[in-house]
C-alpha cells in the first residue's frame, strides 16, 4: 500500500507582457502564469502527478494559496484507492462545505480543486503507462458516467441518457483510435491575432499560419471598431478566401454593442464570434446568437462550471462550446461538459491560449473523438506557439493538426529547470 507523501506548489510566471503575446481587448498585459502542483507518493516508482491553474500574473499567488488549502486532504491518502475512484475524490473536494462557500463551485477554490484532480489524473495515467486521452477512452460507459456529478444537470442530461450516448459511440472506438494515432487532431491558431501586434507582424504571421497548414486563424477584437475592420481586412487579404477567420472579443461588449460591432465585421466571413459579452450572461449570449446568425457564437474559457454550460446549451446561446482545462474543477467536470455538448449536438473547440493549455486540453478532445462524440467534424483545438519548450512532453502541431501524444500522463509536467527559472519571487 502506498500513500501520498508530498504536495508541492510553485508560483510560476513568464513575462509574456514584454512582447504582448496574449494581449487582447480586456487583457492588455498578460504574464502567462501557472499555479503549479506536484503530487508525490512513497510507492518507489519515481512517478509524480502534475497539475496547474493557468492565470495571467497578479493573483497567481492567491491561486497557489488556494491549492495549498487542499494539502491536508491529500497527504496520507491511499494512492491506489484514490486513483481508482477519482469520481469520489471530485465529489469529496467539491462538496467540502467550507470551501464550497467561497463559490459555490466557481472561482479560485473551484479551480484549485481542478489542479488537484488533474494532478491525480496525470499520476493515474503515468501509473497505467498511457496518455490521458487513452486512459479515459478505455473506460466503459458506466465508468465514464461515474466520474460525473449529475446534481443540477438531470433536467438536461440524466445518467441513463449519458450511458446511452456513450454506448452508441462504442462501435468504431478502435478504428477512431487508430485514425487518431495516424493523423492527429485538427487545430487552429491564434498566434497571428494578438491585439498588441502591429500590422506587419499580423500579416506575416497570417501568411506563416497558412504555410504551416492551418485552415483557421483567430484575431482578437473589441478595442476599436475601425481598427478591427482594418485588421480583419488585412488578415483576410493575407490568408485568402479559403481560410476561416474567427474573432474573439474577450467579454468586451454589452449585448447591443456586440450585435452592432459584428455587423461591421460580418463582410469578412467570420467563422465565429468568441466571448462577445460576460461569460455569466446566458440570456445575453442567446440574444446575440439570434441577432448575428448565421455567424456562430462561441464561449467557454471563463464559464465557471457545468451548470452554466448546461444553461447556455438549453438556451441555444452557443454554437461552439469552448471548454477550458483550468476554469472548472478538472477532468471530471470537463467530461460532464463533453457529455452535455454531445446531448445538445454542439461542437467542442477547446480554449488553449496560455501556458501549458495546448499540452493538456488536446487529451479531452481526443477522448471526445474516440469515446463520446465520435467525430471531428467542425471541431478543432486552439494552438498558440508560446512556451511549449518548458514542458517535458510539449504539444506538437504539424500541418495544422495536433500529433496525438503517446507518452504516459496528461502533458502537464513542466521541466524542473523552467519551474526554478521562472518561480516568482
Amino acid at each position: 500500500m502506498s500513500r501520498f507523501t508530498t504536495f508541492a506548489t510553485d508560483d510560476v510566471r513568464f513575462p509574456t507582457s514584454l512582447s504582448l503575446d496574449g494581449s487582447d481587448a480586456m487583457n492588455p498585459d498578460p504574464d502567462y502564469s501557472a499555479a503549479y502542483l506536484r503530487l508525490g507518493t512513497d510507492a518507489g516508482d519515481g512517478l509524480t502527478g502534475h497539475g496547474f491553474v493557468f492565470t495571467i500574473g497578479r493573483g497567481n499567488d492567491v491561486q497557489v494559496a488556494a491549492i495549498d488549502l487542499l494539502r491536508e486532504r491529500i497527504l496520507g491518502r491511499d494512492v491506489e484507492e484514490t486513483l481508482a475512484d477519482l469520481g469520489g475524490l471530485w465529489r469529496e473536494l467539491v462538496h467540502d462545505s467550507q470551501l464550497r462557500w467561497l463559490g459555490p463551485e466557481k472561482g479560485i477554490a473551484h479551480m484549485a480543486i481542478g489542479a488537484v484532480v488533474n494532478a491525480a489524473w496525470d499520476l493515474r495515467a503515468k501509473r497505467e503507462g498511457r496518455p490521458l486521452w487513452q486512459v479515459l477512452a478505455l473506460l466503459s460507459p458506466a465508468e465514464i458516467v461515474d466520474l460525473v456529478d449529475f446534481r443540477y444537470l438531470s433536467d438536461a442530461l440524466t445518467p441513463a441518457e449519458a450511458i446511452d450516448l456513450l454506448e452508441k459511440a462504442l462501435p468504431g472506438r478502435a478504428e477512431r483510435e487508430a485514425d487518431l494515432l495516424a493523423t492527429g487532431y485538427p487545430a487552429y491558431t491564434t498566434t497571428p491575432g494578438w491585439l498588441g501586434y502591429d500590422d506587419a507582424k499580423l500579416v506575416r504571421l497570417c501568411r506563416e499560419a497558412v504555410a504551416d497548414g492551418f485552415t483557421q486563424i483567430k484575431l482578437k477584437v473589441g478595442a476599436d471598431r475601425a481598427d478591427d475592420v482594418r485588421r480583419l481586412a488585412l488578415a483576410r487579404d493575407a490568408v485568402g478566401p479559403g481560410v476561416a477567420i474567427a474573432v474573439d472579443a474577450n467579454q468586451r461588449w454589452d449585448v447591443a454593442e456586440a450585435v452592432e460591432w459584428m455587423a461591421a465585421l460580418a463582410p469578412y466571413d467570420v467563422a465565429w464570434i468568441e466571448e462577445p459579452t460576460s461569460p455569466d450572461d446566458v440570456l445575453g449570449h442567446a440574444a446575440i446568437a439570434r441577432a448575428v446568425s448565421p455567424i456562430p457564437v462561441a464561449t467557454g474559457e471563463h464559464v465557471a462550471n457545468r451548470v452554466v454550460f448546461k444553461q447556455l446549451l438549453q438556451a441555444q446561446a452557443i454554437d461552439v462550446l469552448q471548454l477550458d482545462w483550468c476554469r472548472v474543477a478538472g477532468v471530471n467536470e470537463n467530461v460532464a461538459n463533453l457529455l452535455l455538448a454531445a446531448k445538445f449536438g454542439v461542437r467542442v473547440c477547446p480554449h488553449a491560449g496560455g501556458v501549458g493549455l495546448c499540452e493538456v486540453v488536446q487529451h479531452l478532445s481526443m477522448f471526445d473523438y474516440v469515446a463520446v462524440s465520435g467525430t471531428t467534424a467542425g471541431r478543432m483545438v486552439e494552438y498558440v506557439d508560446h512556451l511549449h519548450e518548458h514542458f517535458v512532453t510539449p504539444a506538437v502541431v504539424t500541418r495544422g493538426r495536433y500529433q496525438t501524444p503517446t507518452a504516459p500522463g496528461s502533458g502537464a509536467q513542466m521541466l524542473a529547470d523552467s519551474i526554478e527559472a521562472y518561480r516568482h519571487a
